[in-house]
């Protein structure tokens, strides 16, 4: 399971045990997109290759605001 964590200047993961951390502007140069309109399901796909995803998409802006 990966867990996100979202501040604003990165986002903060865990994944299978390994914790590491994504900058705003390693996000931003990964999707094309301001950080503040990447949504979770977008970041999730940088970290795995192949995501379970669920749910409804959320704006990094929606979520830390």
């Amino acid at each position: 399971m990966t867990t996100l964590a979202f501040e604003e200047d990165g986002v903060d993961v865990v994944y299978e045990g390994t914790e590491f951390r994504l900058s705003k502007d390693l996000i931003e140069g990964a999707t094309g997109k301001n950080y503040f309109d990447v949504t979770d399901h977008e970041v999730l796909r940088i970290v795995e290759e192949d995501p379970e995803i669920t749910g409804e998409a959320r704006r990094i802006g929606d979520i830390i605001r």
